[in-house]
């Protein structure tokens, strides 16, 4: 067994905080299907999102709708009040480095697995890439998005 898995003290499922990838964040704030998950997830005080979360949703807005929307996302999310993961200590750099080693995830998807891993959180995304640590890391998964829609 690999030392990706190593976590917080295990809790039930239902008990751990959610973390959201960018995808979540995305559902949600582009109402496509799952967005009431992730909405739900949003009313909970304990859901975590990192801070390369903010960073993807900020630069992939931008490009596609412009700053000024970029910027207004950026604010709403920090508005919620959730619980964001700004801090970036050696345990969490050597967790997401064992996953950027062993498996084929993006630099920010490693980086927000390992927040997963660490809190003991349950990883809401849906992002085909993530199904590499199936097993690994408790996950909601919302529904992918069908080719050609």
């Amino acid at each position: 067994m690999t030392r990706m898995t190593e976590t917080a003290p295990a809790a039930p499922e239902e008990e751990r905080p959610f973390l959201l990838d960018t995808s979540a964040i995305l559902t949600f704030i582009e109402d496509e299907e799952g967005a009431d998950h992730v909405g739900e997830a949003l009313s909970r005080p304990t859901t975590l999102v990192p801070w390369t979360v903010l960073l993807e949703t900020h630069y992939i807005t931008q490009r596609e709708q412009g700053q000024a929307e970029a910027d207004r996302r950026f604010a709403l999310l920090k508005q919620l009040g959730l619980t964001m993961l700004w801090e970036v200590d050696e345990p969490m750099l050597l967790t997401a480095s064992r996953i950027k080693a062993e498996q084929r995830l993006s630099f920010a998807d490693s980086i927000i697995a390992a927040y997963a891993i660490r809190a003991g959180a349950v990883l809401m995304h849906k992002d085909p890439e993530y199904e590499a640590l199936r097993g690994s890391v408790p996950m909601e998964i919302l529904p992918y998005k069908v080719s050609g829609r």
